[in-house]
């Protein structure tokens, strides 16, 4: 089922590419119909949302009521409760420690120069589905650290009501603004009649293109592609916690990718012959299949010089070191979103509750980006106040600089503020 990369063809690396690239660059669904959807929005407002969310999902009731929502958070089982309580303290302890610091430096002729975070004035996030866990992770870093004012959530109706996890997180981050809508609808709403100034949150393909088409106007946090988990094994792994791990993350899509890296062949034969068998106990199984048929792969390596250049040219979201020698690797590995070190270290975990944040750089993007953090939501600004002495010292440069690069208007500037001797 799984295809098999042996790296001792010295062009592995090449190969693995047009492997990677086959699935990054891959013809995707027609959404072009966003476009419209997204234009008739922005010019019709309220009208047209309400005339879409209609077609695609039968919803009517675009803002629930606060009756409706304490209703709702009222039928959730207290124990998911405890759950997302438990996942919310862990996630605002962790986080809490990206909060930036402001700078001021002061000169010898006492020029001052800062620079200061300000917290975005709007955020509105999108939470697809029935995942509280997703609110989680953009809501406690946009409202509850960096200190956003406004924050509205887009979540959209299934069967037409409400998910009750979703709600109660939402009440426990301090959102009252919501709106029950989903896809490029959603995206457009909130560019445009709710118009907060940057839109986060995962979506399908859809909410993708949306996000792309807003992006401007308002200001986004990335896009977003299919899960992707690589494993690093030996002969010594236990080979369910592997197996279990491609499976956890090739259930989410059709499009997941699933990669191991492993020195052993005895361990890629006992793999291949218990793979069926622990798909077929998860209620998913065909989408995890089809995910592990399309993109699913394994690397037989020789060294770590293989293991670390294929983790660095494969840049995934996840990564779990599942093996004792990891302090050998992990130093030297540049391009990921997370790290999982160790065989406890499940990424699953990381889904919910451990503390980091599970939204993270896909396709290969984590080679020039990070997972969400708390400085998606802040805006920085430089505040500059030069003394009398000042900018004479300063100018009389930075005249020579205008004059060189042809900006005269630049340099008359300077001069009319310095003191005429």
């Amino acid at each position: 089922m799984i295809r098999i990369l042996d790296c001792k063809n010295p062009n592995y690396l090449s190969r693995l590419k047009l492997i990677l690239n086959k699935r990054r660059f891959k013809s995707k669904i027609n959404t072009d119909i966003v476009i419209k959807i997204v234009k008739d929005i922005k010019i019709n407002k309220q009208k047209a949302l309400l005339k879409y969310e209609k077609k695609f999902s039968k919803n009517t009731k675009i803002k629930p009521t606060k009756k409706e929502i304490n209703k709702s958070i009222k039928s959730l089982d207290h124990k998911i409760k405890n759950a997302i309580d438990f996942a919310y303290s862990r996630i605002l302890k962790f986080h809490s420690l990206q909060k930036n610091k402001n700078i001021k430096y002061v000169d010898k002729q006492n020029n001052k120069i800062e620079y200061r975070y300000i917290p975005i004035q709007s955020v509105g996030i999108y939470v697809p589905s029935n995942l509280p866990s997703t609110l989680l992770m953009n809501a406690i870093l946009a409202k509850k650290i960096a200190g956003v004012k406004r924050v509205v959530l887009a979540n959209p109706r299934l069967n037409g009501k409400l998910n009750p996890a979703v709600m109660y997180a939402a009440k426990k981050c301090g959102i009252s603004e919501i709106i029950s809508v989903g896809g490029s609808q959603a995206i457009a709403s909130l560019a445009y009649i709710q118009k907060v100034n940057k839109i986060v949150g995962p979506g399908n393909d859809y909410v993708a293109r949306a996000k792309k088409e807003v992006f401007g106007d308002v200001g986004i946090e990335g896009i977003a592609g299919p899960s992707e988990i690589t494993v690093v094994a030996d002969k010594n792994t236990n080979l369910k916690e592997v197996l279990t791990s491609l499976i956890g993350q090739a259930e989410h899509d059709t499009n997941s990718q699933c990669i191991l890296i492993v020195n052993n062949q005895d361990f890629i034969m006992s793999l291949k012959k218990f793979l069926m068998k622990e798909l077929n106990k998860i209620p998913r199984k065909n989408i995890a299949k089809k995910s592990l048929l399309k993109n699913g792969l394994i690397l037989k390596v020789y060294n770590n010089t293989q293991i670390i250049d294929s983790i660095n040219e494969i840049a995934p979201e996840h990564l779990e070191l599942n093996l004792k020698n990891y302090k050998k690797l992990v130093n030297k590995i540049k391009n990921v979103g997370s790290i999982c070190i160790g065989k406890y270290s499940a990424m699953a975990a990381t889904d919910y509750n451990v503390g980091t944040n599970h939204i993270l750089p896909t396709l290969g993007s984590a080679k020039f980006s990070s997972g969400l953090n708390v400085g998606e939501f802040y805006k920085k600004i430089s505040y500059v106040k030069l003394s009398k002495k000042g900018i004479e010292v300063i100018g009389k440069k930075a005249i020579t600089l205008a004059e060189y690069e042809g900006l005269i208007g630049h340099a008359q500037s300077i001069k009319s503020r310095i003191r005429r001797s």
